[in-house]
């Protein structure tokens, strides 16, 4: 059976209530569908209301709903009065029966009255009255019946992800902080390898923060995104793995042939085989973050889209940085305290679940290089439906 490409709009209320992660992992482990994009949307007025005319048009959708949706998205997905804009987060997945598997996992709208089994069960609310009337309304996540409305809700959205989506500045709660600090979170490929819950309980856990997450992009980082961004740790590196190199070949020496090296010797290998294993170093993080060898990709093909997937994410808010890697935790995940991300889901220095900037100025730095503002929604229609 062919693939397709599905999606999931998070609300605005769910966003609020940071369960962004416990969605994003229930879909993840429940579908073993593929994450393929991800875009946080501020809805300008136009794509709020041409949104809620399509699903009051759609013979696809519940009847009911058909009445209830539409006001529900007019309400709460359209700016406010001073044009704040409220964040709606696009998932997209891709893999056979996206459609229907997302629908399982997302659940009815009624799911909330006496299921928790699916995410509207957990995190929904369809309330009724005893005449009947619904007296409260929260859907959590949205998402589409059908393949053919799946088609034409991505065109409707695809056609304002430039103007509409993106880094938001004017998110809702922000706008008026004059201190507001924005931070860039990398979770990392080893976080990706197969599809489970381990990217959304990550973003669980940043959530303790109280920051406003503002952007959000699945990035499959090209060598020369590798290159710019880690580009700073290169010569740190051959600097600093200099002496270990040479200490360790000093102790094979003395285990393998019982011979102390000569100090000439060992500032000879200080200066070549020191740079050469910070290189080696450096390239094995280029290949863990990008899945590419670098001296064995050549000309363009550095610009190429690597090979693995990670999620970078932009929080919003007063000490973003600081706050985001205090949660984060250390670079060695044995030294990280109980709980926080390192030392729940890292391995090792590098395999160590999760990046963070360390200052404001890296933070504009780094969302520039991986391009957080950067459309993939477009492109994803355009391979499945143009």
């Amino acid at each position: 059976m062919s693939k397709e490409l599905g999606y999931v709009l998070i609300t605005p209320y769910t966003l609020r209530k940071s369960r962004t992660g416990g969605v994003l992992g229930r879909l993840l482990s429940t579908t073993g569908l593929d994450l393929v994009a991800a875009r946080m949307f501020g809805p300008s007025p136009e794509l709020v209301t041409r949104y809620a005319e399509l699903i009051r048009s759609s013979p696809d959708v519940w009847p009911e709903i058909r009445e209830l949706l539409p006001d529900y998205i007019r309400r709460e997905f359209a700016p406010t009065a001073d044009g704040q804009v409220h964040r709606v987060l696009m998932l997209l997945f891709e893999g056979e029966n996206a459609i229907r598997k997302l629908r399982d996992a997302i659940g009815g709208f009624e799911d909330s009255i006496e299921s928790a089994d699916t995410i509207r069960g957990t995190y929904g609310d369809y309330i009724k009255a005893h005449d009947g009337s619904v007296t409260y309304f929260e859907p959590a996540v949205l998402a589409a019946p059908t393949r053919e409305f799946a088609k034409e809700s991505l065109r409707l959205w695809a056609d304002f992800s430039e103007s509409d989506g993106g880094v938001l500045e004017n998110a809702i709660r922000l706008a008026d902080d004059k201190d507001v600090q924005k931070t860039l979170v990398i979770i990392k490929p080893d976080n990706f390898t197969f599809p489970n819950s381990r990217p959304g309980n990550i973003m669980d856990i940043f959530s303790r923060s109280g920051l406003r997450l503002i952007g959000a992009k699945l990035l499959r980082m090209s060598l020369a995104e590798a290159l710019e961004f880690y580009g700073p740790v290169q010569p740190v590196l051959r600097d600093k793995l200099g002496g270990i190199a040479v200490k360790r070949a000093q102790c094979v020496l003395a285990e393998e042939f019982g011979f102390d090296m000569p100090d000439s010797v060992s500032k000879a290998l200080a200066e070549t085989l020191g740079p050469a294993f910070g290189d080696h170093q450096f390239f094995s993080i280029m290949n863990f973050m990008t899945g590419q060898w670098a001296p064995d990709v050549h000309g363009d093909e550095v610009n190429d889209e690597g090979k693995v997937r990670c999620m970078t994410l932009v929080y919003a808010g007063e000490n973003a940085v600081e706050k985001i890697r205090n949660i984060l935790g250390p670079t060695d995940p044995s030294k990280a305290a109980p709980g926080s991300v390192r030392r729940e889901f890292g391995t090792d220095i590098m395999v160590n679940a999760a990046h963070a900037s360390d200052s404001p100025e890296n933070a504009l730095r780094e969302i520039g290089i991986v391009k957080v503002q950067q459309d993939t929604i477009t492109r994803w229609y355009e391979q499945y439906y143009k």
